[in-house]
Formats: structure tokens, C-alpha cells, sequence
């Protein structure tokens, strides 16, 4: 896995000069980002031995490097998920990439499911803290070359990079929550009764994937800040039948403060890095 990650790094580093020490996983509701970059280079998973192509709407599939409001980033266009059939060591691959590639902050993003009562469609949440209910971890079998297997969890998101992520939201007119996500396996929605369970457990919101990225970015080294988008209520918190149409229409709906957002941060995670 080390090798190959290190192969797909090398053609990532030939495409361009620039090297970022930022990366953004675009999940579903954050394309519209990709408009705002300054595209320097972009390469189809299809191109980057190991990686997982993504199929799901909403994920072009696509390593683009540019600049986002003049700071140069590594931006993932969409992401495999467990549900698709995929081993999560396959899914998390790019993460490890990524690394290899010499970034040091990551920040991912997702759409997500409401449980809190008080979150509604448009509003974005800040991940405090994740709930794996996956069913596995990525960091299961071998272990990873040069890696710790054991890694402390007890802090996954960096507060400071936190802090800049509400200055950003705060600079677009965008309200962010603050709470915990959690992570199930997919593909189908959960059910009302598993809703108020997962309410019960501490979660604010629910979706298909982001936490075993966020796993193996931490045994990487990488800082961490996660970012969902709340496209809908979750099941049961809703009159109507949930469907992957509507996350995508509530995603291009909350697109320009999604952009503003992630540009916002962008500039303002640049600035601690020259101070």
C-alpha cells in the first residue's frame, strides 16, 4: 500500500510545481467549489493507480490542484464509499496519497442527515467529535508501513483549524453548528427507530462516510477538520420519504455559501501558515 501511494503521489507531483500543504475532499453538495478554483492541473482517479473510482452522483472523480481565493490546494472531487463494495483500506487510499503528497491539513466535507431538532436543511455543521458505526475500521489487517496501528482517537479534529472554519462560516453568512457525526455503512437510509437511538447516543447528524477518512488522515499525521453539509432532516424528523435527489438539490441550494465557506477557509488557514 506504501508503494503504490507513493506511485500515485509521484504522477500527482509531476502534474504541476505547486505543492499545497491543504487538501479538501468534496462530498456531496460541495462540487460547486470546483468553480471558484484556479485549476493548475487535474488527473481522473482513473489515472492515479490505487485509487478507488467513485460512481455515486454528485462525485466527478477527479484530483484537481489549483488555487482556491489564491492558496494553492489539493482537492479531491468526490470519494468511493464502503457501501459501493469497496474494502475501506481501498476507500481511504487516497488519504494515504494525500499524505505521501506532503499535506498536513485536511479538510473534509459531506452531506449529512439532521437528527439534532434544530439543525434544518442549509445549515452546516462543524464535526466535534464522530461515532463509527460503520461496522469495521480502515486501519483493520496489515499494518500500515511506518505507521502507528494503535492510534489515540481522543482528539480526531483540530480545534484550531476549528476556529478558522468558524471565522469562515461567520465571513460568508453561513450558520454552522457545532456536533458529532455519525458514520453508518449504507446504502440504505436508517430507519425512524435507529434515529432516535443514534439521538440517544450523542449524534447531531448522519451520513455514509467521512470518519475512516478522518481515521486515517490522524494515522498519517494529518490535522483534521470536517465539515457536513445538512441537506435534510433525518428519518422519522421528516414528512416525506428521503431520497439522494433531494441531498443533491439541497447541496446546489446551499452551493454559494458551500464555495464562499471553503474559500473563506482557505485564505484564512493560509495566513496562520505565513505567520
Amino acid at each position: 500500500m506504501k508503494t503504490s501511494a507513493k506511485k500515485a503521489a509521484q504522477i500527482l507531483r509531476r502534474a504541476t510545481p505547486l505543492r499545497p500543504t491543504l487538501a479538501i475532499v468534496l462530498g456531496s453538495g460541495f462540487g460547486s467549489v470546483l468553480d471558484r478554483v484556479e485549476v493548475v492541473a487535474r488527473l481522473a482517479y482513473s489515472k492515479l493507480p490505487g485509487f478507488p473510482l467513485a460512481s455515486i452522483a454528485g462525485h466527478s472523480g477527479e484530483a484537481v490542484l489549483g488555487k482556491l481565493g489564491g492558496v494553492p490546494v489539493l482537492i479531491l472531487s468526490g470519494r468511493a464509499h464502503y457501501y459501493e463494495g469497496h474494502e475501506l483500506a481501498r476507500v481511504t487510499f487516497p488519504i494515504r496519497v494525500l499524505a505521501e503528497c506532503g499535506i498536513k491539513s485536511l479538510l473534509l466535507t459531506n452531506a449529512a442527515g439532521g437528527i439534532n431538532r434544530t439543525f434544518h436543511p442549509g445549515d452546516f455543521m462543524r464535526l466535534t467529535d464522530h461515532i463509527n458505526f460503520i461496522g469495521t475500521n480502515p486501519l483493520r489487517g496489515p499494518a500500515a508501513a511506518d505507521c502507528e496501528r494503535f492510534i489515540d482517537l481522543t482528539q480526531v479534529y483540530d480545534p484550531i483549524l476549528a476556529k478558522l472554519l468558524h471565522r469562515a462560516a461567520r465571513h460568508a453568512g453561513a450558520k454552522l453548528r457545532a456536533g458529532v457525526y455519525l458514520a453508518v455503512s449504507g446504502p440504505s437510509y436508517e430507519t425512524p427507530a435507529e434515529i432516535r437511538a443514534f439521538a440517544r447516543l450523542g449524534a447531531d447528524a448522519v451520513g455514509m462516510s467521512t470518519v475512516p477518512e478522518a481515521i486515517v488522515a490522524r494515522q498519517c499525521g494529518l490535522r483534521v477538520v470536517g465539515l457536513s453539509c445538512i441537506t435534510n432532516a433525518a428519518a422519522g424528523r421528516s414528512s416525506h420519504p428521503l431520497s439522494h435527489v433531494e441531498v443533491l438539490a439541497a447541496g446546489q441550494a446551499a452551493g454559494q455559501q458551500a464555495w464562499q465557506l471553503l474559500e473563506n477557509f482557505a485564505t484564512l488557514y493560509a495566513k496562520t501558515e505565513t505567520d
